[in-house]
């Protein structure tokens, strides 16, 4: 199982951007389908983006957030643009073992968009 470290995250603006990365340790990326969950208070978790054989964004997301994997880095990365306060959340990376592995989670890193 890997182990997912998430260092990012903070404060930025309305129609800020910031980047989050998701870095494993342990095992390779390489054969993990990749993914990014965000939970607002009092909401429950939702999907946000993923990376496999192609990208899936949740429609509140596109066009503005881009989600990317570095293989050789063990890293995927959340690039977020034009962000909004309706971003603000504990966004959780994500892998889906190809394999048959247990799924990894992030412990989840704080996203604030100020209005």
């Amino acid at each position: 199982q890997v182990q997912l470290v998430e260092p990012g995250g903070g404060l930025v603006q309305a129609g800020g951007s910031l980047k989050l990365s998701c870095a494993a340790s342990g095992r390779s990326f390489s054969h993990y389908d990749l993914g990014w969950y965000r939970q607002a208070p009092g909401k429950q978790r939702e999907f946000v983006a993923a990376i496999g054989g192609t990208t899936y964004y949740t429609d509140t997301v596109k066009g503005r957030f881009t989600i990317s994997r570095d293989n050789d880095k063990n890293t995927v990365f959340l690039q977020m643009n034009s962000l909004k306060p309706e971003d603000t959340a504990i966004y959780y990376c994500h892998a889906h073992s190809t394999l048959g592995r247990p799924d990894c989670w992030g412990q989840g890193t704080q996203v604030t968009v100020a209005s």
